[in-house]
This record gives structure tokens, C-alpha cells and sequence, in this order.
């Protein structure tokens, strides 16, 4: 099936002065800004920018596709795709500047973003999804219990920051994570900028709270707000959101779904489907339900005692837990049997709760099927 590699062929030889900007070169930006630009793409705010062609050149003098593919991530297909763009009319000669990455233990956040300028005058801000690092997963759990997170305060003032006045035609957007800054910060950006902002693109990103989505810049933003979900999403079915989504097509299955990489595409659009599967809206009732049921206090004691274990065991990035031998497993489970018995209640009962909501979503399914 036909994916972001094959669109570069197919759209790769036209400029976006030719050949508008669409929807699938948003999630090829948003995939881009997984690579490690790190002293390749000029820091935020410093003079100039860099080609994405010698971006791609610098990248692999420094890198082997042998080093990139011993990841884990699914994002390592990110450094490929750059290398396929740096070939095309249509991004080689993209612009990229403003680059930050930004992961702060203490905050617990993960921030990485940057600014791309195409032929035709437009911008698109990237923002980067969660990374290898713990901190950035722990990020995405905080956005359960917290109105705002340090990577969204961050969203806003990068956009403040970057963008100019002469700057008129402006998108922003990102996968997972990244898609939620985005929408975040065409919210509560400047007013001078959310008038140039043309689209906001959500590639499977979380939505927010409900303080968040019953406000009122973000309905003022609604019509801007393109939110882009797989089939069997789960990520992007995560808290409260208010704009309609549209199902792409996806070759993956279950949770491998959410790699962009997957999802499928014909000309400058998607495959479309009427709707997600059955499976991620059980998924979505069970964790609204259950999520329902605990106060900000109560999310914010299991989401530290979780990471409190991953901590004390010196899991720092999801290569460490995939990685994980057999000696350091059990070092886990002997760190959570010493546990105060405080803290193993909070895990206990929280979990304990999340299992009868699935065991009643799912009775409630098997209900409205037999009539």
C-alpha cells in the first residue's frame, strides 16, 4: 500500500507554488521534526536557516542508517523520509530554522520543535511528538490531570517567539503529542497570529481537558482544527476534544497503527474510512469512564507512583524498556513489592478500577448487539 515514500515520487517533482500545500504534506512535516537536528538546524531565533537537502547531508555524515535502525522508535523512519525529501523539487529546498529540543527531568517535559519555510512564502511549525525519553511519555500522562503542561506553555511562546509580522500564511502541526501542542498553541497564541493561521493539523494527538475544550479560543479556533485519526487509534481518542476527526486508512494493525508510517495515501490526499473501529470505541468509553472516576489527585498519585518504579529502576527512554533483560525485569517487580503500602494501594485500586470499566463497556457492547 502507497505511503508518505510514495507521495515524494508522485508530488515529489512539484514546487507547492505548483501544487498547493494538502494534507499529507502536513505529516510529512509532522514526521520530519523526529529527526535529531541537533547543531545541524540553527537554534530558535538565531540568523538563518539551513536547506533541508543539507540538513538530510549533514544528518547522515554524522549518522549510519545501521545506527538509526538499531532503534526501537517507530519515528527512526523519520531520518529516512528526510533523505527521500532532500531528492524532491518540492522540499529539498525547504528552509529550516528555529530549531529546539528542549527535555527538562525536573518539569518533566519534553519539547522539540522547529520552523519550516516553503517556495511559495507559506510556514509550517512543527512540533515533535513524544520522543524516546520517559519524561516525554510521563508528559502525556500529566495532560490527564493538569489545564496546562510545561511543553504546551512552551507550544505557545515558540509560536510567539517565531513568528513576524511579515510572516502572512502560517500552519502549524504535529503527530501524537506534537498534534496537541499545536492545537494548544494556535489557541492561546497572540491574536495577530491566530489570524494569519490557515490550518492546524492534529495527527493523532491526545485532546484535553474539559476546562481546556469548553473555552472559548478554542471554539474560536474550531474551523481551523483538522484532527486526522487511524482506524484503530488510541492515542488520538484520548480526552475531551470538540472538532470532528477524519479516519485514514491505515496498513498497520492495533496499537502500530499510530506510526505515520502506516497510514495510507493516493495522490494529495488519504484513504479515508467511515469511522474508527469498534475496538478503539470501546477503548475510548473504558478510559473516559474510568478516568471519570478519579480526581486530579487521585490521577496525579498513580501517575507518580508509576513513574516513581521506572525511575528507581533507571528506565529512562523506551529503548530501555524494550531492552530490558531479565535481571533488571525482576528488579522491577522486587521495587514494586518494597513499595510503601500506600503507594501499592494506589496502583492496586487503580488498575483494579480500570478493569471493571472494560469489563462493563464491554457487556454494554455485547448488549447492544443482540438487539
Amino acid at each position: 500500500m502507497a505511503n508518505m515514500m510514495d507521495y515524494l515520487m508522485w508530488r515529489g517533482d512539484l514546487l507547492f507554488e505548483e501544487a498547493g500545500f494538502n494534507e499529507v504534506d502536513n505529516l510529512i512535516f509532522s514526521e520530519l521534526i523526529y529527526v535529531d537536528f541537533a547543531g545541524i538546524v540553527p537554534e530558535i531565533e538565531a540568523d538563518g536557516g539551513i536547506l533541508l537537502k543539507d540538513a538530510s547531508e549533514a544528518f547522515f555524515k554524522e549518522h549510519t542508517d545501521e545506527e538509526i535502525e538499531a532503534k526501537v522508535s517507530s519515528t527512526k523512519a523519520a531520518a529516512f523520509l528526510m533523505r527521500e525529501m532532500a531528492k524532491t523539487r518540492r522540499f529539498g529546498n525547504v528552509k529550516l530554522s528555529n530549531y529546539v529540543d528542549d527535555v527538562d527531568f525536573k518539569e518533566q517535559s519534553q519539547f522539540c520543535a522547529a520552523t519550516a519555510e516553503l517556495d511559495d512564502g507559506s510556514i509550517f511549525v512543527m512540533y515533535s511528538g513524544t520522543d524516546n525519553t520517559i519524561v516525554g511519555w510521563r508528559e502525556n500522562f500529566n495532560m490527564s490531570f493538569l489545564t496546562e503542561t510545561p511543553g504546551q506553555l512552551k507550544a505557545v511562546d515558540y509560536l510567539n517567539r517565531v513568528i513576524s509580522p511579515r510572516q502572512k500564511h502560517i500552519r502549524t502541526g504535529g503527530h501524537s503529542k506534537g498534534g496537541n501542542l499545536a492545537v494548544y498553541a494556535a489557541v492561546y497564541c497572540r491574536e495577530s497570529i491566530q489570524k494569519r493561521i490557515l490550518a492546524v493539523y492534529s495527527n493523532d494527538g491526545p485532546g484535553f481537558t474539559d476546562a481546556m475544550v469548553s473555552g472559548a479560543g478554542y471554539h474560536k479556533m474550531l474551523p481551523k482544527i483538522h484532527t486526522l485519526v487511524p482506524e484503530d487509534s488510541i492515542v488520538g481518542m484520548l480526552l475531551e476534544r470538540r472538532e470532528p476527526y477524519r479516519v485514514v486508512k491505515s496498513c498497520g494493525s492495533g496499537p502500530l497503527q499510530h506510526d505515520a508510517m502506516t497510514w495510507e495515501v493516493m495522490g494529495g490526499t488519504f484513504l479515508y474510512l467511515d469511522s474508527v473501529a469498534q475496538s478503539s470505541i470501546l477503548l475510548d468509553k473504558t478510559l473516559k469512564a474510568w478516568i471519570g472516576k478519579l480526581d486530579d489527585g487521585q490521577k496525579k498519585e498513580f501517575v507518580d507512583t508509576l513513574f516513581a518504579i521506572l525511575e528507581e529502576a533507571n528506565i529512562k527512554t523506551i529503548d530501555d524498556l524494550a531492552n530490558i533483560n531479565w535481571k533488571k525485569f525482576m528488579e522491577l517487580l522486587k521495587l514494586s513489592s518494597i513499595m510503601e503500602h500506600e503507594n501499592q494501594e494506589i496502583i492496586k485500586k487503580t488498575l483494579k478500577l480500570l478493569l471493571e470499566e472494560s469489563n462493563r463497556t464491554l457487556k454494554e457492547n455485547v448488549i447492544k448487539k443482540r438487539k
